[in-house]
């Protein structure tokens, strides 16, 4: 099915995207996470067949995806459970970025219009959006699913007509012309009903948008109730300071329904990840002194008194 989804706007060249390659996860798409503050690529931790990213509280930060497949992938992006485009809590289906063959995208925030995006911003897991939002179970990961696209079909050309009386006869030339008439016929009403771009989802996924919002604003109303799943010195994403961010839409047909690859990020504070051993703690390791005695600077002291 087509999917009228979104267009990542930022290009660069495949040497563009060298730096850095060495701390990205993926084989179709490498996945990095970028410190805006600093610039920095944070760096990837294995733990347990997991990877993990320590963030900085207070940090702006962002997902850099850099596509390295041979034709366009699109790219449906969760940050703690919650899709960064629509704000629905995050399914595989949902809509995400198109990215052309070699093309780096920075996604810097959470989705608001086709001009702006509000900063991802590592935080305090009650200050983060998921958790302001009734949502703060999955708290702590960045995942993205890599969709490859469904390759265009090739046009054949029509058949040349059959001279009369030739092998068939006319009754089975007349049911092939037919045949071929109406297929035809038939792809120009998909070709009509797909359309140009269009700003907005097809409306045959407006019920089940609907149906998805309900399920979640009673799905909140349950979460409120409950205390939080993750203590609160765990690190979130806030919804940060509005920025500009443009693109636009495009048509994306995949490939197929299940993603080509997932990369899964999980990220928390520095203190954190050492506490639970993803980050080894560092040991203090006594240096050798050749003079351990070290001698008195002064003078000849007074006797003890009498």
């Amino acid at each position: 099915m087509p999917f009228h989804t979104l267009r990542a706007l930022t290009f660069a060249v495949a040497l563009a995207s060298v730096s850095g390659a060495a701390l990205a996860i993926g084989a179709i798409a490498d996945i990095n996470v970028v410190d805006r503050q600093t610039g920095q690529v944070l760096p990837v931790y294995t733990h347990q067949g997991r990877h993990y990213v320590a963030g900085r509280p207070g940090a702006r930060y962002a997902v850099r995806v850099y596509n390295k497949a041979g034709g366009r992938v699109m790219a449906v992006m969760s940050v703690d459970g919650i899709n960064v485009v629509s704000g629905e809590s995050a399914g595989i289906d949902q809509n995400g970025y198109v990215l052309s063959s070699w093309q780096r995208h920075d996604v810097a925030g959470w989705r608001k219009s086709q001009a702006q995006v509000a900063a991802f911003e590592f935080t305090a897991l009650p200050n983060s959006y998921a958790a302001r939002t009734g949502r703060p179970d999955n708290v702590g990961v960045i995942g993205v699913a890599v969709f490859r696209e469904r390759p265009a079909p090739v046009q054949m050309p029509a058949p040349a007509p059959r001279p009369y009386g030739g092998s068939g006869g006319l009754g089975a030339s007349g049911r092939e012309d037919t045949a071929d008439g109406s297929a035809n016929s038939a792809r120009d009403q998909r070709a009509e009903r797909a359309g140009p771009a269009a700003s907005e989802a097809p409306a045959a996924d407006a019920a089940p948008a609907r149906k998805s919002a309900d399920a979640m604003a009673s799905g909140e109303s349950r979460a409120l109730s409950r205390p939080p799943a993750q203590p609160e010195s765990k690190l979130g994403t806030g919804h940060g300071a509005r920025e500009n961010s443009w693109v636009n839409y495009t048509e994306f047909e995949r490939a197929r329904s299940t993603p080509d690859e997932v990369i899964t990020i999980y990220y928390d504070s520095r203190d954190n990840l050492v506490v639970q051993g993803v980050i080894p703690a560092p040991r203090y390791v006594p240096v050798p002194q050749p003079f351990p005695v070290q001698p008195q600077v002064g003078f000849v002291p007074d006797p003890p008194r009498l």
